[in-house]
């Protein structure tokens, strides 16, 4: 639980405080002086008299009641500790520094549980144990440094991890990025991230609170309720962005699936973020650069202009914004010949516009209006400005920070010159802004951002999935393990998903007759083996009879056959579906390029089942094969709706069915006008 006495104490009481400032808890001491708190301060220390000036107490029990307890001691002392402030002091909000619980030891999460059990009976918040503290812009109880500037509007920051916590702080603060408040949940023994923001949605004031959340997560311990609030605040207009660390893989494991064998924790954590709208980020650098890009105002289109005094540096930013699908567009005509006239010679407008490294002050304001007022084809601003050692950078910044002011349009500054123009790029943040020193860095977060698509639709949409014929479809299935073709295709049905004309049977002549109906060239593949290729047990193109007999006689030999499928031969681009059940996400879907796209590059994208349209088609657009989807080189694209159709009548169709625990479907055949599934396998897997 999250209370009044954590967040605004009128009374704090530091347990170890001391006069040692390189010491948690003389740190901590510190920090709520300088950060000119505004309550009654006590110190418990039975070893000093007065620390930092303050009288102390040398015994918790002669504290008079007080609001919040911060405790820097050994982690054995705390279980009493907590028990005696929360039922003689009124204390009702803990922040426990201390580490030495269940992170290490048996014995520890013995304490660690106590110190809940007490919370709860008396109803105190608890932040911790092992944690750096809790910094608002009313109390910094903090033992680290650097303490961000602090605003209303600045940013809401929760981490998993006190020290990463602490190098995030470092990459904002050179960034110019404001906080509102700063949570370090340490063992999240009672308050976790999602906790934290489940707090921040129901609580949610659009005029007075933050609409800038960073997440730093090392566990997931709850992905709905992080779903749910993170996807309510972003369509309450806040903007969320994430790392989540810890979900790597060393390798694919053995799998009995190409979607077991591609999918993973990351793949659920990627579905997770994709559905709630949170951008996901994978360093400190790139999660504080989007933090400082949603402070700005949101991009309306992808059209950008820029304007350096350096030609390089803008060479590779365009490079940047082009590789992640943003545009910038030649600027040309009479509107960019009288821009030229206003520069020096030399100058180019074709963009980049390169004012060179001669240009005023004067002229990177004429540049900058130019973009705004006259070119109709910009949406945004990029500004590269450092020291050319030719002019002024306070008279160049001033400019920039009044055309930030003034114009519409998103302005972006790139101030590179960090060292040789430290107090001018200071004097320029002071003024509230933010500064992006590496181009390539910010071009790869905008495109994060432009290719994370909206929280996804919170209701269950059935696109007519026969439910009732699902479940008794699955509960007739006996045992667990991989289902016959033909119970595939029942269930894929159910979704109205369409299929090769097929036929399975241990008879040759049966299958004879069903390849003249259906009409040569056909495929036969053998039924029994998992890995059917791997045992010679596909054959494509059979154009005969005599030559689909010889294939049947062949294959029945194989070891573990117990029939032959014999299927239309189609032609089209290849496609692959699947979705594996993960454990507290649900099934999560991945979608790609069939054949060697997924054995051996997986390019693959996931989403969470069950899936919207809007997600279906980001997976598909984010996918590095995507040109392939939609036709180049002189080839026609796919049937894009009908692919998200499926993909989408699958997610749904999996929400009903949470014994399917892998499902492939590859290849899917496409081209202009249908979509078919050709192949496909699911395993089943009952609860006992």
């Amino acid at each position: 639980m999250i209370n009044r006495e954590l967040l605004a104490p009128q009374s704090i009481a530091i347990i170890g405080g001391s006069n040692n400032i390189h010491k948690p808890g003389g740190a901590i001491v510190r920090n709520l002086l300088q950060g000119g708190y505004k309550g009654v301060l006590r110190i418990v220390n039975p070893k000093e008299d007065e620390v930092q000036g303050i009288k102390v107490f040398h015994d918790a029990r002669e504290l008079p009641p007080t609001e919040l307890a911060v405790l820097v001691i050994p982690a054995k002392l705390c279980p009493d500790t907590v028990e005696l402030l929360a039922r003689e002091k009124a204390t009702r909000a803990f922040i426990i520094i201390s580490a030495g619980f269940g992170e290490e030891t048996q014995a520890g999460a013995v304490m660690e549980q106590r110190i809940l059990d007490t919370c709860e009976q008396y109803g105190a918040a608890l932040i911790g144990p092992n944690c750096i503290g809790l910094l608002n812009r009313n109390h910094h109880s903090v033992f680290t440094q650097p303490i961000p500037k602090l605003h209303p509007q600045g940013v809401d920051f929760v981490s998993g991890s006190g020290a990463t916590a602490v190098f995030i702080l470092e990459s904002a603060v050179i960034k110019g990025l404001q906080f509102n408040s700063v949570w370090s949940i340490g063992n999240g023994k009672q308050i976790g991230i999602e906790d934290v923001l489940q707090y921040m949605d129901e609580h949610f004031n659009p005029e007075t609170d933050s609409h800038v959340k960073l997440l730093y997560i090392e566990n997931i311990a709850d992905p709905d309720k992080l779903l749910f609030h993170a996807s309510s605040l972003i369509r309450k207009g806040c903007r969320i962005a994430a790392i989540k660390a810890g979900s790597s893989e060393s390798g694919s494991r053995a799998a009995s699936s190409h979607t077991g064998a591609i999918a993973s924790s990351d793949s659920a954590v990627e579905a997770l973020f994709r559905k709630a709208g949170i951008v996901r980020c994978h360093s400190r650098e790139e999660l504080t650069t989007v933090g400082c890009i949603f402070t700005l105002p949101p991009l309306t289109g992808k059209r950008f202009a820029i304007v350096t005094h350096a030609g390089g540096p803008g060479v590779m930013l365009t490079d940047a914004l082009s590789k992640g699908g943003l545009i910038v567009p030649k600027l040309e005509g009479e509107t960019a010949e009288a821009l030229k006239a206003e520069l020096f010679p030399g100058s180019s407008v074709a963009n980049p516009i390169d004012i060179l490294a001669t240009g005023t002050p004067e002229q990177l304001g004429k540049a900058i209006d130019y973009c705004e007022k006259r070119f109709d084809n910009i949406d945004a601003i990029a500004v590269i400005y450092g020291t050319p050692g030719l002019t002024t950078l306070y008279q160049a910044y001033e400019v920039l920070h009044q055309k930030i002011q003034e114009c519409k349009k998103p302005i972006f500054p790139i101030l590179p010159s960090l060292h040789t123009a430290g107090p001018e790029v200071a004097e320029f943040l002071a003024k509230g802004h933010v500064n992006f020193s590496d181009e390539v860095t910010l071009a790869t977060a905008l495109s994060h951002i432009m290719q994370t698509p909206p929280p996804s639709p919170p209701e269950v949409q059935l696109y007519g999935i026969d439910i009732p014929r699902l479940n008794k479809i699955i509960m007739n299935i006996e045992g667990n393990g991989y289902v016959s073709p033909q119970t595939v295709r029942e269930i894929l049905s159910c979704a109205g998903i369409p299929l090769v004309p097929e036929m399975v049977s241990p008879s040759k002549d049966e299958l004879m007759a069903f390849a003249e109906k259906v009409g040569y060239p056909v495929v036969a593949k053998v039924v029994g083996p998992i890995h059917k290729s791997d045992v010679g047990g596909v054959t494509l193109n059979i154009r005969t009879p005599e030559h689909l007999a010889l294939e049947f006689e062949r294959m029945m030999k194989i070891e573990g056959a117990t029939s032959v499928m014999v299927q239309k031969m189609l032609r089209g681009t290849e496609l692959f579906i699947g979705a594996k059940y993960e454990q507290r996400f649900g099934h999560v879907v991945l979608c790609g390029l069939g054949g060697i796209f997924v054995e051996v590059l997986k390019d693959v994208q996931s989403g969470l089942a069950p899936l919207s349209s809007g997600e279906a088609y980001s997976m598909i657009h984010s996918l590095k094969g995507y040109k392939i989807i939609k036709g180049t080189r002189g080839q026609k694209g796919i049937n894009e709706q009908k692919y998200a159709e499926i993909i989408v009548r699958l997610s749904t169709l999996l929400r009903f069915a949470t014994e399917i625990k892998e499902m492939d479907i590859n290849p899917l055949l496409a081209d202009e006008e249908n979509v078919i599934a050709v192949d496909a396998r699911i395993l089943i897997e009952k609860s006992i």
